[in-house]
């Protein structure tokens, strides 16, 4: 049985966090070294979901007693090296060129002799194999054939594709991979990943932060995220202008910071929607508990997802959300009609807003079930997931089978 201690752990977007020391087949923990290879960590501006997962991970890892660094981009004033949580952080290159630093440690070994390296792989990947004979594991929240578009002009796009659907398949058929969703993995079969080498460890959620704030009055949407293109923020914004002649006081509530920032207050300012839709920019723990606590429902218009953190975060609330179908993860982490409502159209973002809107009863009984969903992922069960996923078997890539999630009837 793991050996589970908990105590005080402070990090963004956490509470009280659990860490899980996992044992060696013989019993007792055997130390190993990890080194993750990831575009930026959650100190960077651009951080998000996906270094959210990483970095409790490596935390939980290093209280275990594994030795863990963490390589990432520098950024700011952030310094070159320091230890956070047990992880080793080094900084070194940019958003691009952390690529290079990489391979060149690797090859090198200055990253020394890892037990296991581990490659996020978010759109661009770092070709780890290619620089080291240590063994590799593949991170992949998802795939990004839909966004490529999104943030580059036809060619850089189609290069990009190329590089994430040809060439890191090929490099990594060797590799295990690490998926968070059931729709990720299947996107990595459809790239020719066999799926014996492909293991799903789901989000966590930590457990909600308190929060005194009562429903809102009015009606309210609430957004949460990065503010990137491919979130689509504009599309709340729309289907908020289209349903003000339903609802003459409805609000929107944007939380989150981003580069395309200054392009979604002109869209906003565009639709004369600046009088109801509210820009907060980046928001404390504490104003995010609050904001999803007063939403009537929680919007997520991403054109992709991995899984949808925000999603179960919202329903620690009891608050619903709306998503895309083929947004990737977001069909298991929104649970049609069951946890909240999955559309397959603008269109039909409209149409699901304005039912949960105006259905208090669907609202509530959506979001006492969003709430029994969000509360089966726990940090403690990704964290021991991964440190399993980490350790191969004696005749190869050693297969996982993690208990289903808990789900409402």
């Amino acid at each position: 049985m793991s050996d589970v201690r908990t105590r005080p752990h402070a990090r963004r977007g956490d509470a009280t966090e659990q860490r899980v020391s996992t044992p060696s087949r013989a019993g007792r923990r055997t130390a190993r070294e990890v080194v993750f290879l990831n575009r930026r960590d959650l100190t960077n501006p651009e951080g998000g979901g996906s270094e959210l997962y990483v970095e409790t991970v490596a935390a939980h890892l290093a209280a275990a007693g594994d030795r863990v660094t963490f390589l990432c981009a520098g950024h700011g004033g952030a310094p070159r090296e320091e230890t956070r949580d047990g992880v080793r952080y080094l900084r070194r290159g940019g958003r691009h060129t952390v690529y290079v630093w990489a391979a060149l440690l690797l090859l090198t070994r200055r990253l020394g002799s890892p037990d296991t390296v581990v490659e996020v792989q978010n759109g661009l990947p770092f070709l780890a194999r290619l620089f080291t004979r240590r063994p590799v594991l593949v991170l992949v929240h998802h795939v990004h054939r839909e966004q490529w578009p999104v943030l580059f002009g036809p060619l850089m796009a189609r290069v990009g594709w190329w590089l994430e659907s040809r060439l890191a398949p090929r490099v990594n058929r060797r590799c295990r991979y690490v998926a968070v969703s059931e729709a990720t993995r299947a996107e990595l079969v459809g790239l020719g990943v066999a799926p014996e080498r492909v293991v799903v460890v789901h989000n966590g959620t930590a457990p909600p932060l308190a929060s005194t704030a009562a429903r809102a009055a009015r009606p309210t949407i609430a957004v949460l995220g990065r503010v990137v293109p491919h979130k689509r923020v504009e599309l709340v914004v729309d289907a908020a202008v289209a349903l003000r002649e339903r609802f003459p006081d409805l609000q929107v509530e944007v939380a989150g910071d981003g580069y395309w920032l200054p392009a979604l207050r002109a869209h906003v300012a565009a639709r004369g929607a600046q009088g109801f839709v509210h820009l907060h920019g980046r928001v404390t723990e504490q104003e995010k508990a609050d904001l999803l606590a007063r939403a009537w429902v929680h919007a997520v218009p991403s054109v992709k997802e991995g899984w949808g953190l925000s999603v179960v975060e919202a329903g620690t609330h009891r608050t619903p959300s709306v998503a895309f179908r083929a947004a990737g993860g977001l069909s298991e982490s929104v649970l049609d009609g069951r946890t909240g409502l999955l559309v397959d159209a603008p269109d039909g973002l409209v149409d699901a807003l304005g039912a949960l809107l105006g259905d208090e009863p669907l609202r509530t009984r959506l979001g006492e079930a969003a709430r029994e969903h969000a509360l089966a992922f726990t940090w403690q069960a990704t964290a021991a997931g991964f440190s399993h996923a980490l350790t191969p078997g004696p005749t190869g890539p050693r297969v996982i089978r993690l208990p289903a999630p808990r789900l409402p009837d």
